[in-house]
């Protein structure tokens, strides 16, 4: 049966150079506008990242014009569709960073590790000699990982450089310089979590293209390394393989998600700790 949904929802982001980001947000605005999408779109020096809904003709017109920027040609959206609008208004934001890991010196458009598709992903991970890293939150972690994944602990991305220069003076004081596998949910965190790994003296930087999301799709459950569900920023919670949404509801006091047979108290402390149970 044919997807009759009246809305289109396309989910992208592009490490590239823009030398004019608030004429590019201001061309958006116009577009966007014209077009009557909702959603958010991002924009800074180092790229694009946002997400947008609107009618089939208008989300293909805007991902034509977002691929016609500069270093956007294999800009990487992630479609679905809705049968409500999911956005209620349309917002162009120029920012210094689409995704803040607050470490200014990065050139994620040119430095960032080597995308692996699911497949030779799974040959990596399985070396173990390959340091494998997952470049999410403690609370999404904990709702499922890659087998031998390190946990970071952090409550933010911007608390990952910090956690990794630690980490990585410890590897270098026992003289290692290992091949470094990061992933996180759709591609982006883990894409610039690389290229701050090779600015820190590491040339085997690896990530998983497309991230998670792509990788539960895609890879089949008989075959695959991933364990538990996969945390989401929408009304599903969580989702598995072949992205079946999981058995997760989100807390309405501390935000933080949990089992859906798991009793629940949250003191609402905001201390992000998983989880917070009963």
């Amino acid at each position: 049966m044919p997807d009759t949904a009246p809305f289109t929802v396309a989910a992208l982001y592009r490490f590239a150079r823009f030398d004019d980001p608030q004429g590019i947000a201001a061309d958006l605005r116009t577009l966007c506008t014209s077009l009557d999408t909702r959603g958010t779109l991002i924009v800074a020096g180092e790229g694009i990242n946002g997400t947008v809904a609107g009618s089939a003709d208008a989300i293909a017109t805007l991902i034509d014009h977002l691929r016609q920027l500069p270093g956007c040609a294999d800009l990487d959206v992630k479609y679905a569709t809705a049968h409500v609008a999911p956005f209620a208004r349309m917002k162009v934001k120029v920012k210094p960073e689409i995704v803040t890991l607050g470490v200014g010196d990065l050139d994620p458009a040119h430095r960032a590790g080597t995308h692996l598709d699911p497949a030779d992903w799974n040959a990596l991970i399985a070396d173990p000699d390959t340091i494998v890293i997952d470049t999410r939150n403690a609370y999404e972690v904990a709702v499922g990982t890659f087998d031998r994944a390190i946990d970071p602990g952090t409550r933010a991305f911007r608390d990952f450089p910090g956690w990794f220069d630690a980490f990585a003076a410890d590897l270098k004081a026992q003289g290692r310089a290992p091949k470094i596998a990061m992933f996180c949910t759709g591609g982006i965190r883990c894409e610039k979590s690389t290229a701050l790994v090779k600015a820190r003296g590491f040339d085997d930087v690896y990530h998983l293209k497309g991230g998670i999301l792509r990788y539960l799709e895609e890879m089949p459950e008989s075959e695959s390394r991933w364990q538990g569900d996969c945390y989401v920023f929408d009304e599903r919670v969580a989702v598995g393989h072949g992205l079946k949404v999981g058995d997760y509801s989100t807390c309405r006091a501390c935000g933080l998600p949990y089992p859906n047979d798991t009793a629940h108290a949250c003191a609402a402390d905001g201390s992000g700790v998983w989880p917070h149970r009963g």
